[in-house]
């Protein structure tokens, strides 16, 4: 579970946000919406403890992240627009790499196979250089190396910006297909979503608006899933 209580964070004479109060619980979907400057990424950036709030609290799984910013990152992943792995790497030993850097050694090579088969990596891509995959295969890869860490959490930063329609479909179905696979919880931005709620960071209070399968936003937002 992620919740913010009058979470703000000013930067000089800018408030780039204003006293957010959110609680998204398993099996929620929510979507930040705002135009550029409404503190969306700031707020995924106070959960994750990159930056100190001005005042109120983020908490995961009901720790204070700026109390145990260590702790609570053992239940979250990251995966920024464009997911950093090494061209000269394959799919599956970038893989192994973060998985044996995030303190999970013990996986076998059917494991590790197993992950980038879930998240839907062709197989015989999984050999080949990171350097010739499409954006679309390196946040597959990315969400593979989520599953390997274990994380509770997912959060996304406009993973599917750049993506053609029938990869940002797939990566929307890839998402949803996990979300039955607890206890996995996601951040994700994309052009359409699932049902949820719509949050707007930039109010005084968050909004919440339900969303439904056939919406499509102009200007892709940022949507949080938790399962």
């Amino acid at each position: 579970m992620l919740e913010a209580i009058n979470l703000r964070k000013v930067y000089g004479a800018h408030e780039a946000l204003q006293g957010l109060n959110l609680k998204v619980n398993a099996g929620d979907i929510y979507c930040l919406l705002g135009a550029n400057g409404a503190g969306k990424t700031t707020t995924i950036n106070l959960f994750l403890n990159f930056v100190d709030p001005t005042s109120g609290t983020a908490t995961v799984n009901g720790i204070d992240v700026t109390q145990s910013p260590l702790e609570t990152k053992r239940y979250l992943a990251y995966i920024p627009e464009q997911v950093m792995l090494y061209g000269n790497l394959t799919g599956i030993e970038n893989l192994q790499y973060f998985a044996r850097l995030g303190g999970h050694a013990g996986y076998s090579a059917a494991d590790y196979r197993s992950f980038l088969d879930r998240v839907g990596l062709q197989p015989n891509a999984a050999n080949l250089r990171v350097r010739t995959y499409s954006k679309g295969m390196r946040q597959k890869v990315g969400v593979a190396i989520a599953l390997a860490k274990q994380a509770k959490a997912l959060l996304l930063d406009e993973p599917t910006s750049g993506l053609d329609p029938k990869a940002s479909n797939e990566f929307s179905a890839l998402l949803l297909q996990l979300r039955n696979d607890p206890p996995r919880l996601f951040n994700i931005e994309q052009t359409s979503g699932p049902p949820g709620r719509i949050v707007m960071p930039h109010q005084q209070a968050a909004q919440f608006v339900p969303a439904t399968d056939d919406v499509v936003f102009q200007d892709p937002p940022l949507l949080l899933q938790l399962i």
